[in-house]
């Protein structure tokens, strides 16, 4: 099994693609399957899957496949679900109350303790039951409860700024939304930047390939 730290991102990033698949496919009451149904289903290849299961040591059983049951306790213990990680969401605007409705923090391996927000109309209202706190209020909070990660939907411009506070109280990690990258490689942070708009111009270019072929 390679160190963990040697992994690449790339190997890192279908990780949850394969967990995703394996939930489906114990819902749909699949017991086993093979590293090439799996590999037809996701659109890889079967020696992908082996390659990136070796990794971490390798599932699978020749002959047999994987066990799906087995499988998704092996995922989940990589990913870290099942170690109760703990969040607050900065921003409860259009973006963040999205991700309080619709987001399932929990299969991911999160619960969402609380949102913080500027806006007076909105602090002490309860989106999806989770409570909106006043944002001057944020840092004593993080002080004080710890959540390992902060989901930042502020506006761009504030959130350079906000999260190396964040850190500084003991944040442990960043899901930012803002539209501005945020890099604290430096501090050992990881930060996860979401660009909607990188995954629709890539789209954009499969089709113009698509077109052109």
């Amino acid at each position: 099994m390679a160190n963990r730290k040697d992994i690449s991102r790339a190997v890192i990033q279908r990780i949850p693609r394969y967990y995703r698949h394996i939930c489906d496919l114990q819902v749909e009451g699949v017991q086993r399957i093979s590293s090439r149904a799996l590999a037809e289903r996701m659109g890889l290849t079967a020696s992908q899957i082996r390659q990136d299961f070796n990794c971490f040591g390798g599932f699978g059983q020749q002959g047999y496949g994987y066990n799906v049951a087995k499988l998704k306790e092996e995922l989940a213990d990589i990913l870290g679900i099942d170690r109760g990680r703990t969040a607050v969401l900065v921003g409860v605007g259009n973006i963040g109350r999205a991700l309080i409705k619709n987001f399932r923090f929990g299969a991911s391996g999160f619960r969402l303790l609380c949102a913080f927000d500027v806006d007076k109309t909105v602090i002490g209202t309860e989106p999806g039951g989770v409570t909106v706190r006043d944002t001057a209020e944020l840092y004593d909070y993080v002080s004080r409860h710890q959540p390992d990660i902060a989901v930042l939907t502020v506006p761009r411009g504030l959130a350079p700024e906000m999260a190396r506070t964040l850190v500084a109280h003991g944040i442990k990690g960043l899901w930012n939304f803002t539209g501005e990258d945020i890099h604290l490689e430096g501090l050992g942070i990881p930060v996860e930047n979401v660009h909607f708009s990188d995954s629709l111009m890539t789209l954009c270019y499969r089709v113009d390939q698509a077109d052109e072929g």
